[in-house]
């Protein structure tokens, strides 16, 4: 498959209807979505045959994307119903299997205990993490681009890959964050990140916002997984 029709694809998937401001809901552009997981693919091989997780999942663009490019496995993970269903809904118009679980990463080193079904979600499962977090700029959200950083390194394997995207204002602070965590930090794209006017407190009509696209991958011996 094109990297254009991936991204024609793409466009398809529906997003949120109502974001919440709370949680930071902004949504992954089909243009984006598709040079992040495509890039994942056909530079480093690590989207086909690969178990995928899309961590902060929403509507599951990431989920959806990576399926098309034939991942043996794909699960969604978010905190919020409204967006799983959305997420449901996406899934079942391109025909796909993806596994969706409504959980807050916070209690994600609970898989696998008291989650009935989940046993093979634990550290080091998966193969491919693709997430777009929050950047943390809400009261209350400071620092949660990195927990879920530290979250996704522990759900990957030794070989395993992260893929985020992240303000390039904070890259220092997280190349830091990343080898504290046992892991290497590679600048993959500078990207823009194009916010519509979704929330009362936006001024503007749109704005772009300067991000990079980061690739992980864990230190040999690293603490992480």
């Amino acid at each position: 498959m094109k990297l254009k029709e991936l991204e024609w694809a793409l466009q398809e998937v529906e997003s949120f209807k109502d974001p919440k401001v709370g949680l930071e809901q902004y949504p992954t552009s089909a243009h984006l979505a598709a040079r992040i997981v495509y890039n994942a693919e056909f530079m480093f091989g690590d989207i086909e045959d690969k178990k995928v997780l899309d961590l902060g999942c929403g509507p599951g663009i990431f989920a959806v994307a990576s399926k098309i490019l034939g991942s043996a496995y794909t699960l969604g993970i978010d905190i919020d119903d409204d967006a799983l269903q959305i997420a449901v809904q996406n899934r079942d118009e391109f025909e796909l299997e993806i596994d969706f679980l409504q959980k807050n990463i916070v209690n994600l080193n609970l898989l696998g205990s008291n989650d009935g079904g989940c046993g093979e979600y634990l550290a080091g499962s998966f193969d491919t993490v693709l997430m777009n977090p929050p950047f943390g700029t809400k009261p209350g959200n400071k620092g949660i681009d990195m927990l879920f950083l530290e979250k996704a390194l522990s759900l990957v394997g030794n070989d395993g890959a992260v893929y985020s995207i992240h303000k390039s204002s904070t890259r220092k602070h997280i190349g830091k964050k990343a080898n504290s965590f046992g892991a290497n930090m590679e600048v993959l794209a500078e990207m823009k990140f194009d916010i519509g006017k979704m929330y009362k407190f936006h001024k503007k009509k749109s704005v772009d916002v300067e991000v990079d696209l980061l690739r992980f991958s864990k230190q040999s011996g690293g603490k992480t997984g």
